[in-house]
């Protein structure tokens, strides 16, 4: 059946790849439930082609921060800035359209459907007849699984039967599918074995080279390093510190994630620095 679908293949580079503009910038955002502020005044950026780990415990205000940019809760007050606009993040939905992509610990995705219907979950393309365009989807899935692992071919094997690895290149496959320049991701490598987690890294590292910013919600201290360029931590819904990674070791990260202590003779880097 011939496809009236004219929508382009995902481009293999961001459209905006400037370092001098960020992509997101938190601007005094606060967010309270009840009594408990959650998150207390955080100001925090992300640039294109970087990676941020954001750190703490459970509990810090962590998630519900980046909750807040993936449109899943409202802000209560503070701004939102994707590129340098101030945006309303309503709903996810909203985040989606400023290209704001979040690949949760669970991944979401739907166990009984293969890759190819995760892909396109609840964004599925239709024919001029208004049927499942089965072919187009199966050629563009293709196209973005075998662009982060040309090894990935069981393309209509339900995801449940899928290593974490595979299931992870769907996840991220449906993030960067739909052009997402920003993309939040929830603890990746989490249940992972050793070369799982080394192809998820191998992916990151290589969306970074693509120009996406990318917000790394982790505990473990071996992604932070080898992954992020910068890290936050938050203490009690405020922020700690800001700091570039490679001027940190392990025990002042964790000197400010326990005891919410900036280590002493490093300065902060709220800002890229290349």
């Amino acid at each position: 059946m011939q496809s009236t679908q004219t929508t382009p293949a995902p481009s293999a580079t961001p459209s905006t790849r400037t370092t001098t503009e960020p992509l997101v910038q938190f601007k005094d955002i606060r967010k309270a439930f009840g009594g408990v502020h959650a998150v207390d005044g955080v100001n925090l950026n992300l640039y294109p082609g970087e990676v941020v780990a954001v750190l703490g415990h459970n509990g810090a205000g962590k998630s519900t921060l980046m909750k807040m940019l993936a449109g899943a809760f409202p802000i209560d007050s503070g701004e939102i800035h994707v590129m340098g606009q101030k945006v309303n993040l309503r709903t996810p939905a909203d985040a989606q359209q400023q290209g704001i992509e979040t690949i949760y610990q669970t991944l979401a995705l739907a166990d009984n459907l293969d890759a190819v219907a995760n892909l396109f979950l609840g964004r599925e393309k239709m024919t001029a007849w208004n049927t499942l365009d089965d072919y187009f989807m199966e050629a563009q899935a293709r196209k973005v699984f075998g662009r982060l692992n040309k090894n990935f071919t069981n393309i209509h094997t339900p995801v449940r039967r899928l290593s974490g690895g595979q299931r992870q290149v769907v996840a991220i496959s449906r993030a960067i599918y739909f052009n997402a320049r920003i993309l939040i991701m929830d603890e990746p490598c989490a249940a992972l074995g050793p070369e799982e987690s080394a192809m998820v890294a191998k992916l990151v590292l290589q969306l970074k080279a693509e120009g996406v910013g990318i917000f790394l919600i982790t505990h473990d201290m071996q992604d932070v390093f080898s992954l992020s360029d910068r890290l936050s931590v938050m203490k009690n819904g405020r922020l700690v510190g800001t700091y570039r990674t490679a001027d940190l070791n392990e025990d002042q990260i964790l000197g400010m994630i326990i005891a919410g202590k900036q280590p002493e003779g490093r300065a902060q880097a709220p800002h890229r620095i290349d």
